[in-house]
């Protein structure tokens, strides 16, 4: 015997109430890999490890502070470096006569554009990798262009001896 319309909507309507609400994984999955990149991005920037090139030798310090996440300009036997990028070549900036030079400033510019934070008053942090042989007059050049591109305040860095116990 056939049902009549109001038998069959209520059973649809009972029907509808008995089933089990089901849990989309696509959207939690989604949601997870969110999350752990956010986390992988967030934590790799708490430690700043600076990597001096190979044939770079350090000058030696005892100092026991830290460095902190700035950006570095590495100068290597032929190549001068910023953020690990070559800029331009030692040669160059050697033989360039006046004390601030175009190019290397244009790099160090372009880097201060990039920062999302104002300067602060003393000047934007920069640390730069060279080898202690490096004379004098070259150094004096980057250092000239580095605050002339408003990066004043300048750290050198050195490898840390350890200090024998008294």
């Amino acid at each position: 015997m056939k049902a009549s319309a109001k038998a069959r909507r209520l059973q649809r309507h009972y029907k509808r109430g008995k089933k089990t609400g089901a849990l989309n994984l696509v959207s939690l999955m989604d949601i997870f890999t969110i999350l752990v990149f956010f986390l992988m991005v967030n934590s790799s920037s708490d430690v700043q490890v600076l990597n001096p090139k190979a044939g770079i030798k350090l000058p030696e310090s005892s100092a026991n502070q830290a460095p902190k996440d700035v950006l570095a300009l590495t100068v290597l036997d032929d190549d001068i470096l910023v953020n690990g990028r070559p800029v331009m070549k030692r040669a160059v900036l050697q033989a360039f006569d006046g004390d601030v030079e175009p190019s290397l400033k244009a790099e160090l510019d372009y880097q201060a554009g990039r920062a999302n934070t104002p300067a602060p008053e003393a000047g934007r942090p920069i640390t730069i990798l060279a080898d202690r042989e490096l004379p004098y007059e070259l150094l004096k050049k980057i250092m000239s262009t580095c605050v002339d591109a408003g990066y004043a305040s300048i750290s050198l860095a050195v490898s840390q001896t350890v200090q024998q116990g008294a």
